[in-house]
Protein backbone atom coordinates (compact mmCIF):
# COMPACT_ATOMS: atom_id res chain seq x y z
CA UNK A 1 0.00 0.00 0.00
CA UNK A 2 3.03 2.59 0.21
CA UNK A 3 3.58 2.35 -3.26
CA UNK A 4 0.49 3.86 -4.30
CA UNK A 5 0.84 6.99 -1.97
CA UNK A 6 4.66 7.66 -3.68
CA UNK A 7 3.29 7.57 -6.72
CA UNK A 8 0.51 10.08 -6.15
CA UNK A 9 2.65 12.89 -4.31
CA UNK A 10 4.67 11.85 -7.65
CA UNK A 11 2.09 13.34 -9.83
CA UNK A 12 0.92 16.51 -7.98
CA UNK A 13 4.58 17.66 -7.26
CA UNK A 14 5.10 17.84 -11.23
CA UNK A 15 1.33 19.88 -11.43
CA UNK A 16 2.14 22.48 -8.73
CA UNK A 17 5.69 23.15 -10.09
CA UNK A 18 3.71 23.46 -13.44
CA UNK A 19 1.11 26.27 -12.67
CA UNK A 20 4.33 28.06 -10.69
CA UNK A 21 6.33 28.63 -13.69
CA UNK A 22 3.61 29.15 -15.42
CA UNK A 23 2.83 31.84 -12.88
CA UNK A 24 6.36 32.94 -13.21
CA UNK A 25 6.74 33.24 -17.40
CA UNK A 26 3.45 35.27 -17.22
CA UNK A 27 4.91 38.14 -14.13
CA UNK A 28 7.70 38.06 -16.39
CA UNK A 29 6.31 38.64 -19.40
CA UNK A 30 4.21 41.44 -17.94
CA UNK A 31 6.92 43.17 -16.48
CA UNK A 32 8.96 43.04 -20.16
CA UNK A 33 5.94 44.44 -21.83
CA UNK A 34 5.81 47.24 -19.23
CA UNK A 35 9.15 48.11 -19.75
CA UNK A 36 8.99 48.19 -23.73
CA UNK A 37 6.11 50.52 -23.46
CA UNK A 38 7.69 52.92 -21.10
CA UNK A 39 10.54 53.01 -23.44
CA UNK A 40 8.97 53.52 -26.32
CA UNK A 41 6.59 56.40 -24.72
CA UNK A 42 9.91 58.04 -23.55
CA UNK A 43 12.06 57.70 -26.57
CA UNK A 44 9.01 59.10 -28.84
CA UNK A 45 8.66 62.28 -26.19
CA UNK A 46 13.10 62.38 -26.75
CA UNK A 47 12.64 62.58 -30.28
CA UNK A 48 9.45 64.86 -30.35
CA UNK A 49 11.63 67.40 -28.41
CA UNK A 50 14.72 67.09 -31.07
CA UNK A 51 12.56 67.59 -33.75
CA UNK A 52 11.26 70.87 -32.29
CA UNK A 53 7.89 69.84 -31.88
CA UNK A 54 5.97 70.85 -28.78
CA UNK A 55 5.55 67.93 -26.23
CA UNK A 56 2.67 68.50 -23.39
CA UNK A 57 4.72 69.76 -20.11
CA UNK A 58 3.57 67.84 -17.19
CA UNK A 59 1.96 70.31 -14.14
CA UNK A 60 4.91 69.81 -12.24
CA UNK A 61 6.77 71.33 -14.77
CA UNK A 62 4.99 74.03 -15.61
CA UNK A 63 6.88 76.75 -13.83
CA UNK A 64 9.42 78.54 -15.30
CA UNK A 65 12.42 77.18 -13.83
CA UNK A 66 12.23 73.14 -13.81
CA UNK A 67 15.53 73.34 -11.22
CA UNK A 68 13.77 76.06 -8.82
CA UNK A 69 11.03 74.99 -6.93
CA UNK A 70 7.13 76.98 -7.43
CA UNK A 71 6.25 79.67 -5.48
CA UNK A 72 3.21 79.55 -3.63
CA UNK A 73 0.62 82.26 -2.54
CA UNK A 74 -2.02 81.48 -0.25
CA UNK A 75 -5.55 83.56 -0.16
CA UNK A 76 -7.33 84.17 2.81
CA UNK A 77 -10.49 81.61 2.99
CA UNK A 78 -13.12 83.08 1.63
CA UNK A 79 -16.94 82.04 2.25
CA UNK A 80 -19.36 82.73 -0.53
CA UNK A 81 -22.91 82.52 -1.33
CA UNK A 82 -23.88 80.35 -4.14
CA UNK A 83 -26.48 81.05 -6.72
CA UNK A 84 -29.15 78.57 -5.81
CA UNK A 85 -32.55 79.25 -5.58
CA UNK A 86 -33.39 80.37 -2.31
CA UNK A 87 -29.88 81.90 -1.73
CA UNK A 88 -29.33 79.55 1.12
CA UNK A 89 -26.07 77.39 0.11
CA UNK A 90 -22.46 79.18 0.49
CA UNK A 91 -19.20 77.64 0.10
CA UNK A 92 -15.97 78.13 1.69
CA UNK A 93 -13.30 77.93 -0.46
CA UNK A 94 -9.47 78.29 0.62
CA UNK A 95 -7.12 78.77 -2.72
CA UNK A 96 -3.53 78.77 -3.03
CA UNK A 97 -2.10 80.57 -6.10
CA UNK A 98 1.02 78.41 -7.97
CA UNK A 99 2.97 81.42 -8.95
CA UNK A 100 6.49 80.81 -11.76
CA UNK A 101 8.88 81.92 -8.95
CA UNK A 102 9.19 84.11 -5.90
CA UNK A 103 9.84 87.11 -7.84
CA UNK A 104 6.16 86.82 -9.82
CA UNK A 105 4.73 86.59 -6.52
CA UNK A 106 5.81 89.80 -5.86
CA UNK A 107 3.70 91.26 -9.01
CA UNK A 108 0.76 89.13 -8.49
CA UNK A 109 0.41 90.56 -5.04
CA UNK A 110 -0.08 93.91 -6.45
CA UNK A 111 -2.97 92.56 -8.24
CA UNK A 112 -4.33 90.28 -5.45
CA UNK A 113 -7.92 92.62 -4.42
CA UNK A 114 -8.44 92.49 -8.49
CA UNK A 115 -7.86 88.85 -9.18
CA UNK A 116 -10.12 88.26 -5.24
CA UNK A 117 -12.82 90.07 -6.63
CA UNK A 118 -12.58 87.99 -9.71
CA UNK A 119 -12.87 84.97 -7.83
CA UNK A 120 -15.43 85.57 -5.34
CA UNK A 121 -17.54 86.43 -8.51
CA UNK A 122 -16.83 83.39 -10.43
CA UNK A 123 -17.82 81.62 -7.23
CA UNK A 124 -20.92 83.10 -6.53
CA UNK A 125 -22.16 82.11 -10.21
CA UNK A 126 -22.03 78.58 -9.33
CA UNK A 127 -24.31 76.03 -7.58
CA UNK A 128 -23.71 73.81 -4.97
CA UNK A 129 -24.32 70.95 -7.36
CA UNK A 130 -21.68 71.86 -9.70
CA UNK A 131 -18.92 72.84 -7.00
CA UNK A 132 -20.08 69.18 -5.32
CA UNK A 133 -18.67 67.91 -8.66
CA UNK A 134 -14.68 66.89 -9.40
CA UNK A 135 -15.76 68.59 -13.02
CA UNK A 136 -17.23 71.39 -11.53
CA UNK A 137 -14.22 72.05 -9.04
CA UNK A 138 -11.84 71.04 -12.32
CA UNK A 139 -13.57 74.13 -14.52
CA UNK A 140 -13.60 76.46 -11.20
CA UNK A 141 -9.70 75.89 -11.08
CA UNK A 142 -9.26 76.19 -14.54
CA UNK A 143 -11.49 79.47 -14.51
CA UNK A 144 -9.73 80.92 -11.54
CA UNK A 145 -6.20 80.85 -13.01
CA UNK A 146 -8.46 82.83 -16.86
CA UNK A 147 -9.27 85.42 -13.72
CA UNK A 148 -5.67 85.69 -12.16
CA UNK A 149 -4.13 85.92 -15.47
CA UNK A 150 -6.31 88.85 -16.44
CA UNK A 151 -4.36 91.63 -14.72
CA UNK A 152 -1.30 90.53 -16.16
CA UNK A 153 -3.00 90.78 -20.22
CA UNK A 154 -4.70 87.41 -20.37
CA UNK A 155 -7.75 86.24 -19.41
CA UNK A 156 -11.14 86.34 -21.87
CA UNK A 157 -9.07 87.73 -24.78
CA UNK A 158 -6.90 85.15 -24.87
CA UNK A 159 -9.46 82.39 -24.60
CA UNK A 160 -11.05 83.54 -27.69
CA UNK A 161 -8.36 83.99 -29.32
CA UNK A 162 -7.78 80.27 -28.68
CA UNK A 163 -10.97 79.14 -29.85
CA UNK A 164 -10.68 81.37 -33.08
CA UNK A 165 -6.99 79.77 -34.15
CA UNK A 166 -9.19 75.98 -33.45
CA UNK A 167 -11.53 77.01 -35.94
CA UNK A 168 -8.74 78.94 -38.72
CA UNK A 169 -6.36 76.30 -38.02
CA UNK A 170 -3.53 78.37 -38.44
CA UNK A 171 -0.12 77.82 -37.03
CA UNK A 172 -0.16 78.11 -32.97
CA UNK A 173 2.03 81.54 -31.44
CA UNK A 174 4.10 81.03 -29.08
CA UNK A 175 2.20 80.52 -25.36
CA UNK A 176 2.40 83.47 -23.28
CA UNK A 177 3.66 82.62 -19.80
CA UNK A 178 1.57 84.59 -17.05
CA UNK A 179 2.79 84.90 -13.75
CA UNK A 180 -0.08 82.74 -12.38
CA UNK A 181 0.70 78.77 -13.52
CA UNK A 182 -1.90 76.69 -11.79
CA UNK A 183 -4.82 76.80 -8.81
CA UNK A 184 -4.50 74.62 -5.76
CA UNK A 185 -7.70 74.50 -3.22
CA UNK A 186 -6.34 74.13 0.57
CA UNK A 187 -10.04 73.89 1.56
CA UNK A 188 -13.52 73.42 0.01
CA UNK A 189 -16.78 73.16 1.99
CA UNK A 190 -20.14 73.73 0.57
CA UNK A 191 -22.91 74.21 3.06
Amino acid sequence: MSAKPDAADAAKAPAKSKKMLIIIVAAVLVLVLGGAAAFFVISKQRAASEDGEEVAPTKAAAHADPKAPPAYLPLDAMVVNLADPGGERVAQIGITLEVMDAKSSDSVKAYLPTIRSGILMLISQRTAEELLKAEGKEKLAADILQVASIPFGGGEDAHEEETTSTKKKKSKPAPIQYPVVGVLFSSFIVQ
